[in-house]
């Protein structure tokens, strides 16, 4: 097996819960080889569940994320380095006082239903996001936006409350996406109608999901003729596939499972800025204490977390992963771990006897999640708090993950570019995801508001470090370690590159020879 990796340094940047293990693969050998072949060329990936939805603005799963990401299309986009490119807007201009935003789009584009896409779809779309009874994931992206205006039919202007730094990195994510200004959602869930690179074509839940070339991709046709989202729950099944030569390429998340490929298969290892947490739900008594809190906090090695469930693959962290932006792992109230410490704080809250608390963890969603939650119970353990675990599979941890229905939660969330799009819809008191984070102060929408209007990233470095500051000193979550993901590719495919936001856009740019 070879290996490559891709430098930290070089990661630009990265939703929710984490796919364990992907694996590309064609239907068959002759199908997949023959310069100059006209046979279709058919991929298949292994998936460890199946999505959990087909709506772009109401997704939190990464599994659904990927497939949705190939359907559906945004303003803007992220390219390979995570840097904000243009999507379906070609071009765009922003006022002087930095409150007027105007896109023109592209022309020609069309959504899979033959449908022209125009300003009055953008209209619409941004429009449902704002709308709380869309109960869309992202709507505090648009939370600056004040109005929305069809200019001409190619173009969008869009009206600020403040200036806001962050704003063309929170229109790239998948759960912003453009659809037609006369859609049904609900008819969604059996006829995706987007802009992506792929079509839907066929869905048998809990087995398959296959998407077909969009011909009409304003990108160009992608190579591949069909892509099938295959669920196959167990990894080593796709790395005996590897090894027999019916899987081309697979994505995984366990560095012990992508060392069992060998071969002449080549490894790249592609650092993520998706974070391994301890979320806290300081809604609930006893976690509503800042003391009980802090006493989690300071009970747990971090370091000894990332080194008994990921095998040291990774890095301590921070609440901010984003290269340009990172948090100093050491800045915090317990640097290390602090028994002594965790105790005093219990006995300030008045549990000086211990407590007991429950922890939701998804069996199914990422490698190292039961693993995780084990050694935090033995580690709690040692400061008098009993941990009581939970394991729920993939769909049943996301319902309660959304509907916060849990004390604590051993959990992988995606990052983005920018720290505002990572964490605003989370700890600022309106945003979408604030119910889930469990937390937020005056202090923080002070903050936030400040980094979104400092366009110097200098200083808004400075006002993040002061974000992550609020959230570790008030042991809002607690947060753990980046982890790798694993991109095993065989011979005669190339073309994707794989992001440290963990995403599939690529699989536009995938040949087979």
């Amino acid at each position: 097996m070879k290996r490559a990796s891709v430098p930290r340094a070089a990661v630009g940047a990265v939703g929710t819960l984490a796919v364990a293990a992907i694996a590309l693969t064609a239907c068959s050998a002759p199908e997949a080889s023959g310069e100059g072949s006209d046979a279709p060329q058919n991929l298949v990936i292994g998936v460890t569940a199946d999505v959990d939805t087909l709506l772009p603005w109401t997704s939190t799963q990464f599994q659904a994320t990927h497939v949705l990401q190939n359907l559906y299309g945004t303003l803007t986009e992220f390219d390979d380095d995570l840097a904000v490119t243009e999507g379906l807007a070609e071009s765009w201009e922003t006022s002087e006082d930095g409150l007027t935003v105007t896109f023109q789009l592209r022309e020609g584009v069309a959504f899979a239903d033959g449908s022209d896409l125009d300003a009055e779809d953008v209209v619409a779309s941004y429009q449902a996001i704002k709308d709380e009874a869309t109960a869309a994931v992202s709507a505090t992206n648009l939370a600056s936006v004040e109005t929305i205006e069809a200019v001409d039919p190619l173009t969008v202007q869009l009206t600020l409350s403040a200036p806001d730094a962050a704003l063309f990195s929170k229109l790239a994510v998948i759960t912003t996406a453009i659809l037609p200004s006369d859609v049904d959602l609900a008819a969604l869930e059996t006829e995706p109608n987007g802009t992506g690179a792929f079509v839907f074509e066929d869905r048998t839940p809990n087995q398959s999901l296959i998407l077909a070339a969009n011909p009409e991709y304003w990108g160009g046709e992608p190579e591949v003729d069909t892509v099938e989202f295959r669920v196959i729950p167990d990894q080593s099944a796709i790395v005996s596939a590897l090894q027999a030569g019916s899987v081309q390429m697979a994505v995984f998340d366990d560095q012990l499972v992508a060392d069992t490929i060998g071969g002449s298969v080549e490894v790249t290892e592609t650092p993520q800025l998706s974070y391994h947490v301890l979320q806290i739900n300081s809604r609930v008594a006893p976690l509503d204490d800042v003391n009980v809190r802090l006493a989690i906090a300071c009970a747990i090695d971090r370091q000894e977390v990332l080194d008994t469930a990921a095998l040291g693959a990774g890095e301590v962290t921070g609440p901010i992963t984003s290269p340009a932006f990172r948090s100093d792992p050491d800045a915090r109230p317990c640097p290390e771990a602090d028994i002594d410490a965790a105790k005093e704080h219990l006995a300030e809250a008045g549990y000086e006897d211990g407590l007991t608390l429950r922890a939701i963890v998804n069996q199914d969603g990422y490698s190292t999640a039961v693993a995780e939650a084990e050694n935090i119970q033995a580690q709690l353990k040692n400061a008098g708090i009993t941990l009581e675990i939970e394991s729920l599979e993939s769909g049943a941890y996301v319902d309660r993950w959304v509907a916060a229905d849990f004390e604590l939660a051993v959990a992988l969330n995606g990052g983005q570019p920018d720290p505002d799009a990572s964490y605003g819809r989370y700890f600022t008191s309106t945003g979408s995801l604030n119910p889930v984070a469990g937390y937020s102060s005056e202090t923080l929408d002070a903050l936030f508001a400040e980094g979104k209007a400092e366009s110097d990233e200098a200083a808004r470095k400075a006002i993040y470090d002061d974000v992550a500051a609020e959230l570790e000193d008030n042991a809002a979550w607690v947060w753990l370690f980046t982890s790798y993901n694993y991109t095993a590719t065989a011979e005669g495919v190339s073309g994707f590159v794989p992001l440290s936001n963990g995403s599939l856009q690529n699989l536009r740019d995938v040949t087979i020879d």
